[in-house]
């Protein structure tokens, strides 16, 4: 008896086991039916409510302007309850039961990531899950060709993007914090997959939706990014692709990416080229590199550091006001000698960066023999036995470890 109380028995070939899953799988199409009613009438909802909000500012009352905005709490919240609800009555059961389509499995796989979230950062996990509900009823709208469509596309731009603003400004906030440099990188990685979610799956529809002139001024830099999402892209299209990010992250975060968290995330990415410059041994793809690392520094000085009001050391602000004006002068080359022009800024570029690396030379040694062979190759700067001597203000250095 005791034998028989331990065994083990297969539950999926018992006679009561095969019943209650026979009964679940009639029973999914009409929980299926059910669920999706039930968020067609939330839907509803949370459209009239974000409608009447729109008209908010027009109404004096403040016990009704209050009444609206909780009002629209109230039925979002009801409305997202409502999408996480099917997920768990309907495709849970569907998927457990093996009549889940790729795209039921696929939903769920991401759903169980983002809960995982909860363990690790609760805030991200806030705004990723709300995201998560939104985009998959989206793609129901958009699916079933619903007549709301239009309706339901001006709301979900607008949620969507006050949550992402939400989601970049709590890794902006994490950047401050005191983080080892995995964490760090970790954050950086974060913040660009971000903005690529944005730029690729809301940014579109508010194209669509908005005829002003707020997002006409994007449109080349978007075009832009367009052209990495198809095709491999390597290691240099990656550095590429989040340069054109972290441009139009500046015309569409500001507040939510500040800053000096844009300047951290410009020298994330100048690193990175950096080291594919010294990594790569094939000179094609270093030249590439090398050219990528120079749009990046134009980027940063003129997008970014050209705008900065405060900085931290007044000396810094005067070094950069002096290559500003020599950056203006090599600018005024562009129309009338191009050829000249590009060389000329290349000098500028090189030796501005040369400068800075020589506050961290044992982490930079590499990219700085890189650069003071360019300067040669450019006539900046004479190669002698075991040292650089560089044309007018730079002094003779002699290698380390070479007498």
């Amino acid at each position: 008896m005791e034998e028989r109380s331990l065994r083990i028995y297969d539950s999926e070939k018992t006679f009561f086991n095969r019943i209650t899953n026979t009964i679940t799988k009639l029973l999914i199409p009409t929980k299926v039916g059910l669920n999706s009613m039930l968020i067609s009438i939330k839907r509803n909802g949370i459209l009239k409510a974000y409608e009447n909000s729109l008209e908010i500012e027009k109404i004096s009352d403040p016990n009704k302007k209050e009444s609206i905005s909780r009002k629209l709490d109230d039925t979002y919240a009801l409305y997202l309850e409502s999408i996480d609800k099917y997920i768990m009555d309907s495709i849970y059961k569907k998927v457990k039961n093996d009549t889940a389509s790729e795209f039921e499995r696929e939903a769920l796989s991401q759903y169980y990531i983002i809960t995982h979230l909860k363990e690790t950062g609760y805030t991200e996990y806030k705004y990723r899950k709300q995201m998560y509900l939104m985009r998959l009823d989206y793609e129901n709208v958009i699916n079933d060709k619903s007549k709301i469509i239009d309706r339901y596309k001006k709301f979900y731009s607008m949620e969507m993007e006050t949550l992402y603003k939400g989601l970049l400004k709590h890794y902006s906030i994490r950047l401050s914090d005191n983080l080892i440099d995995s964490e760090k990188q970790e954050i950086y990685s974060k913040i660009f997959k971000t903005l690529e979610e944005y730029i690729s799956n809301v940014l579109p529809i508010k194209l669509e939706i908005d005829k002003s002139d707020t997002y006409k001024e994007i449109l080349d830099e978007y075009s832009e990014f367009d052209k990495f999402s198809v095709g491999k892209l390597d290691q240099n299209d990656y550095i590429e692709k989040n340069m054109i990010l972290l441009g139009l992250s500046r015309k569409l975060f500001t507040h939510s990416l500040p800053l000096v968290v844009a300047e951290q995330c410009y020298n994330k990415l100048m690193d990175d080229a950096r080291s594919l410059i010294v990594d790569t041994k094939i000179a094609k793809k270093q030249e590439k590199a090398y050219n990528l690392l120079i749009n990046i520094m134009e980027e940063y000085n003129v997008k970014l550091l050209s705008t900065k009001i405060y900085w931290d050391k007044p000396n810094l602000r005067d070094e950069y006001k002096t290559f500003w004006n020599e950056y203006k002068k090599v600018n005024s080359l562009k129309d009338t000698d191009y050829d000249e022009y590009v060389k000329q800024k290349e000098i500028l570029f090189v030796k501005n960066d040369l400068k800075s690396l020589y506050t961290d030379e044992n982490k930079y040694y590499k990219i700085i023999k890189f650069y003071k062979d360019k300067l040669v190759k450019l006539g900046v700067m004479r190669s002698l036995m075991n040292s650089y001597s560089s044309k007018g203000s730079y002094k003779k250095e002699v290698k380390k470890g070479k007498k």
